[in-house]
């Protein structure tokens, strides 16, 4: 073996590590939002956790994006830690099925069935299909299963190169003395560690001990410790990401580190005491790629099955080595660590976006009825709900232009296009409904009461703005373009309520119905009101440009006046307006 074979095994560990990550990545685009659902769904109980942290991981081929994920999650308060365990668990047995994909390199045989198995013969078959989907189709899905295609040829062509810049090693002397130190379980154990958690991979260490095992120099009894070292050093990723997170997310990395700890201390003394008595004969003789593949499954599956039942004194664990802090908790928000799995980034982004709506569609609820029944308690509640909205949007507008960085799908990118939209219309709204309540505490200072015809036109008047926010509302958080065009006709409806309002106040005025002071602060009502009917239209729009080209062809503005061209949209606006009619002045 000269300088040659270690570049050759450092190029066949960087293809390894880039190989993993681009299919890693291209699996989680590819799943999107449905692992954020699912994990929301099924971790109710441990049990449901394990099976699902297992299935993910299998899925995205990566336990550290799994834990990494999971850290993200609680800290923008969307997952508790008691959910994570099982989900953490799962994921450690889910990582095996890496060093079995791994394993069919140690193939040996003439038929030619087992042989097409062996990943150097069919991934350049899955890498030319992959540049094909990348370069012939034009749906992002598709071009995601091609680079996770490329990605898994690179992979395997890094393990090739690694086990072919090792072999030599098996003819030198100096090689076989120094694996010996590794009889010693402890060296072992702190071996696998250093490894895993200088190239942050579990897979990758586990690939390259295959490669090693190749040679036929390694025995059971100096793989399994090492083995036993990577689970711990799996943990450094998961540690490195709970750095500036809340307390809740470091207890998730608390977990993760006392499982693997645990687990490997159990294992070491169950396994190593039982052959003081037993002396098995296997630890002496050499392993090879299943062999690694197998200890790696069954040691993870006996430290799940040994702690799966303790689940809730390792949550006491955590919440005992990372202690509550005196300080309330501050307003829980999208944290950075979703960025790595952008799919549940974008998914969260919708969920936050909606709650952002929930609290502009009350603040409005609050306001209106401060005008017929002003309270100092519901005033103090509408100011702070309009400081949380502010703060909705500058961190949703922030942490959306950060998710288009990311890869996203095309389906995504549009997602994220509505909820930029969306979250300025619902701070404007807020605005408004701020603005309605100083025009209610206006009244209220000055003892002004209008008109008792002013009133139920003003009563009319909020029945169809009541139902624009339900349609606008609705078809944004459902995410739904046919109920988004019923919107624009209530629209159209609203300004000419609002029209005949003004012009049946200014005949009262001159009259001498209502004074100079009642008119300053109805306009000023009649010109919010407006402007939130507006606002809905907007709303609505960014739903159906989401789903459609019928907006992106032409522009929103060019698209509602067309929709207003339309005899149906006529017809509904008529019929809208004998619904709301006014009384007969």
């Amino acid at each position: 073996m000269d300088i040659f074979s270690l570049f050759t095994l450092c190029g066949g560990l960087a293809f390894f590590l880039y190989g993993m990550t681009t299919m890693s990545k291209s699996l989680e685009k590819i799943a999107g939002g449905k692992l954020e659902r699912l994990l929301k769904r099924m971790t109710s109980n441990p049990v449901k956790g394990l099976l699902l942290g297992a299935g993910i991981t299998i899925a995205i081929q990566s336990s550290s994006a799994m834990t990494v994920m999971l850290v993200g999650l609680v800290n923008s308060g969307v997952m508790e830690i008691g959910q994570t365990i099982g989900v953490i668990m799962g994921s450690n047995i889910g990582t095996t099925m890496t060093a079995w994909i791994l394993s069919l390199t140690g193939i040996e045989s003439e038929n030619l069935l087992l042989n097409l198995l062996k990943p150097e013969h069919f991934s350049p078959l899955l890498a030319l299909a992959g540049v094909l989907l990348i370069m012939g189709s034009k749906r992002q899905r598709r071009r995601d299963v091609g680079r996770t295609l490329v990605g898994f040829s690179i992979l395997m062509y890094g393990m090739e190169l690694m086990k072919g810049a090792v072999s030599p090693l098996a003819d030198i002397p100096q090689f076989a003395q120094l694996l010996t130190a590794f009889n010693n379980p402890l060296i072992g154990v702190l071996a696998g560690t250093l490894i895993t958690g200088i190239i942050q991979s579990s897979s990758a260490s586990v690939g390259i001990l295959q490669a090693l095992a190749l040679t036929g120099s390694i025995t059971y009894g100096m793989a399994i410790p090492i083995i036993m070292g990577q689970n711990i050093g799996t943990c450094v990723t998961t540690l490195i990401s709970s750095v500036g997170v809340n307390r809740n997310a470091k207890r998730v990395s608390v977990v993760h580190v006392a499982f693997n700890v645990i687990g490997t201390a159990v294992g070491l003394a169950v396994f190593f005491g039982g052959n003081l008595i037993f002396h098995y004969a296997f630890l002496n003789e050499p392993t090879g790629a299943v062999g690694i593949a197998f200890c790696h499954t069954v040691f993870n599956v006996f430290t799940t099955a040994l702690l799966l039942p303790f689940s809730r004194q390792l949550e006491r664990l955590a919440r005992r080595m990372v202690g509550d802090s005196d300080k309330s908790q501050q307003f829980a928000f999208l944290d950075p660590l979703l960025l790595r799995t952008p799919g549940v980034a974008v998914s969260e982004c919708v969920s936050m976006t909606n709650r952002m709506a929930a609290l502009a569609r009350e603040n409005l609820q609050l306001s209106i009825r401060q005008l017929s029944a002003f309270d100092s308690e519901r005033e103090t509640l509408i100011i702070q709900n309009e400081d949380k909205l502010d703060i909705y949007e500058d961190r949703l507008g922030s942490y959306l232009v950060q998710v288009s960085q990311h890869g996203v799908s095309m389906a995504d990118i549009r997602t994220v296009s509505r909820l930029l939209h969306a979250i300025g219309d619902f701070e404007r709204i807020g605005d408004h409904a701020l603005n309605l309540q100083e025009s209610a505490r206006e009244l209220h200072d000055r003892e002004l009461h209008f008109s008792q015809e002013a009133e139920k036109e003003l009563e009319i008047l909020l029945s169809a703005l009541d139902e624009i926010l339900d349609a606008a509302f609705g078809c944004f958080m459902d995410n739904n373009p046919e109920a988004a065009r019923t919107v624009e006709p209530l629209e159209e409806t609203i300004d000419q309520l609002i029209e005949e309002i003004r012009s049946r106040h200014v005949v009262r005025l001159q009259t001498g119905a209502c004074t100079i002071q009642l008119g300053f602060v109805l306009n000023d009502l009649l010109g919010n009101f407006e402007r939130v009917s507006d606002h809905c239209s907007n709303i609505a729009v960014s739903v159906i440009e989401e789903h459609g080209a019928d907006v992106d062809s032409v522009g929103p503005h060019a698209y509602i006046e067309g929709l207003k061209a339309d005899g149906t949209f006529t017809s509904t606006v008529a019929s809208d307006l004998e619904k709301y009619r006014l009384p007969n002045a």
